[in-house]
């Protein structure tokens, strides 16, 4: 591969996105190439390196899962047993749910369970208390009937079972059963530990002319801890991923989990409503994509100000990362991940699909408010298009200087998939899926992988 070039290509895509530093890390064939470019802080102005370590944000689910994979592969844990065989005292407010919801519904993100589980603080008992403040928690859509993320409560729920089996606390299981056997020295999953030295600063970003000032929140609340705290490096991120890509055995040669315990995590999947802007399919841990015909495992994560990536290709023997801090924006990574892909002769990212003018749909289908904790999407017809209204929470309104409610025009892709094009400079093109028609009326709206069902519905 041509370091040089892509450095320098890498350099020019983040001053065109005022995205203050990246590390990038390739593993193929086994051998591992990582480099940084830009800085860690843009008030102390330290470059970043290849230790410099960021925050992974939600790629943390496939290092929970793959931790909960161990305990599955010992038979102290099973996917599909009831989470009350490990917390008997386990409650939301659908009787059904809270009997018949398993690990394997928390991991694909299919339970559906509301992520109403209030503040519960950052003691060491913080995931026993966010299963005890979910006791009248409603479901956003029926047990296993569509794919919906969860952020946090989902793996929370996980990793207080982890805990029960194994008898410490998530983050010291992560220790001792991951970060310690892959032999990772900058990877951590609580603030106190990540050695502030090496680690960079989340950053936002209100315009392009102003550039990129640094995050108001240097990390996410303790209860994002197992679906969204682990803080590593380029290199320590490819070493998980090599997992992936040797059936289980760690790059020392020491085995992680079972080749079985691998390909339950990749093959075990639900489809996504919205195939587009990830993958058309979840598995345990992983979203799946599908690059022209090669099947891509991922995950992403953002923080308040910090993003990651990561890409295995098992046909290809290769896997990628990419971690930044600033952004999110979905074009800036492709473009960088394509650069190193076409420079190894891998196959690429697909494009977006693009709008079928053709099509006659009936747009009063369509038509309502859709709306989860923390979102609301309001769909409305005029002029004969489509055109969807986001309630921007008031506190991001205001960090990022943004009005709280924008409007955007919706470009059928086909009956129930939309492009939703934006004219704000630093905004992509997202997607959206408006599917399961009751009575002639759409019940859910599925973007940026969460669900919102129709209001009143």
């Amino acid at each position: 591969m041509d370091v040089t070039r892509i450095r320098a290509r890498l350099s020019e895509l983040l001053a065109e996105y005022r995205i203050p530093s990246a590390a990038v890390g390739i593993l193929r064939d086994g051998e591992i190439t990582d480099f940084a470019v830009g800085i860690r802080n843009v008030s102390t102005r330290e470059p970043a390196t290849t230790d410099t370590i960021y925050q992974c944000g939600s790629m943390t689910k496939t290092w929970t899962a793959l931790a909960f994979m161990q305990l599955v592969d010992e038979g102290k844990a099973a996917l599909d047993e009831p989470v009350r065989k490990y917390l008997p005292d386990f409650r939301v407010a659908d009787p059904g749910v809270s009997a018949e919801v398993t690990p394997r519904h928390l991991l694909n993100h299919t339970n559906g369970i509301e992520e109403d589980y209030g503040d519960p603080g950052e003691g060491d008992d913080v995931y026993e208390r966010m299963l005890e403040n979910i006791a009248g928690a409603p479901q956003v859509h029926p047990l296993g009937h569509t794919h919906g993320y969860s952020a946090a409560l989902g793996y929370a729920i996980v990793a207080r079972i982890m805990e029960v089996i194994d008898g410490r606390g998530w983050d010291d299981i992560m220790k001792d059963r991951l970060f310690g056997p892959l032999g990772l020295t900058g990877t951590s999953s609580r603030p106190e530990h990540v050695d502030q030295d090496r680690a960079a600063t989340g950053h936002l970003i209100r315009s392009l002319d102003e550039g990129p000032f640094v995050s108001p929140l240097a990390y996410l609340p303790r209860s994002f801890g197992p679906g969204g705290n682990v803080n590593s490096t380029a290199r320590d991120v490819l070493a998980m991923a090599h997992v992936f890509l040797d059936g289980g055995k760690a790059s020392n040669g020491r085995r992680i989990v079972s080749a079985e315990a691998v390909r339950e995590m990749t093959h075990s999947r639900v489809p996504v409503p919205d195939p587009y802007m990830f993958g058309p399919e979840w598995a345990l841990g992983l979203i799946v994509c599908d690059w022209h015909g090669e099947t891509v495992y991922a995950h992403d994560g953002s923080t308040i100000g910090q993003n990651a990536r990561l890409r295995i290709l098992p046909d290809s023997g290769i896997a990628i990362t990419l971690l930044t801090n600033g952004g999110p924006r979905e074009s800036f990574s492709k473009k960088v991940l394509n650069e190193i892909l076409a420079d190894l002769g891998a196959v690429t990212i697909p494009d977006l699909p693009k709008p079928d003018p053709a099509l006659n749909l009936d747009l009063s289908a369509y038509e309502g408010a859709y709306e989860r904790p923390g979102a609301r999407y309001e769909v409305e017809a005029d002029g004969g298009k489509l055109r969807l209204t986001l309630a921007v929470d008031p506190m991001q309104a205001r960090i990022l200087d943004r009005p709280e409610r924008i409007t955007y025009e919706l470009l059928p892709v086909s009956e129930t998939h939309f492009l939703m094009p934006s004219n704000d400079p630093l905004e992509d093109t997202q997607t959206v899926a408006i599917y399961g028609f009751d009575n002639g009326a759409a019940q859910y709206l599925h973007t940026n992988c969460r669900v919102n069902p129709r209001a009143g519905g």
